[in-house]
């Protein structure tokens, strides 16, 4: 796995309605295989975590679906196209890797609810893999810690 370089990506929806910019791009994709986000795209989300430099164009295209207690998801309300997974405290983006026409040095690293994966898929790559505790468990750490 190398260090985690930042840099910015522009991606868009199937129709070309809304247009992303996430200024911070990272190089990592990670996947979750939640029941939730395998219900919302019939299979694994793959992210990228642009943290909150993010620009949406077309907002008035875009629908807000509120999925959790802290997190939100948006599609394009005209083509349908998943855009992103957004916590509501920290205002974080996880911008779907396959809006981004520019992949070139995009690595895949981490895979998260590893234990909710379906044995129908796989993949091949070693990246890191935690279980949904072990997920919420680091994000309560982090939060005590700020």
């Amino acid at each position: 796995m190398t260090d985690n370089p930042t840099t910015e990506r522009k991606g868009h929806c199937l129709c070309g309605a809304v247009k992303i910019t996430a200024k911070q791009a990272p190089s990592h994709v990670g996947t979750c295989h939640c029941n939730m986000c395998r219900r919302w795209g019939s299979g694994p989300f793959m992210e990228l975590d642009c943290g909150t430099d993010v620009a949406i164009e077309g907002e008035e295209n875009v629908t807000i679906y509120p999925s959790s207690d802290w997190a939100e998801r948006a599609f394009c309300k005209i083509c349908g196209t998943h855009l992103l997974y957004r916590l509501k405290g920290s205002g974080e983006h996880m911008v779907c890797a396959g809006i981004f026409g520019d992949i070139d040095g995009l690595e895949f690293t981490s895979q998260v609810f590893i234990d909710e994966k379906p044995a129908y898929y796989s993949f091949a790559e070693d990246t890191k893999n935690m279980t949904g505790a072990e997920l919420f468990a680091m994000v309560e750490a982090q939060q005590e810690s700020d």
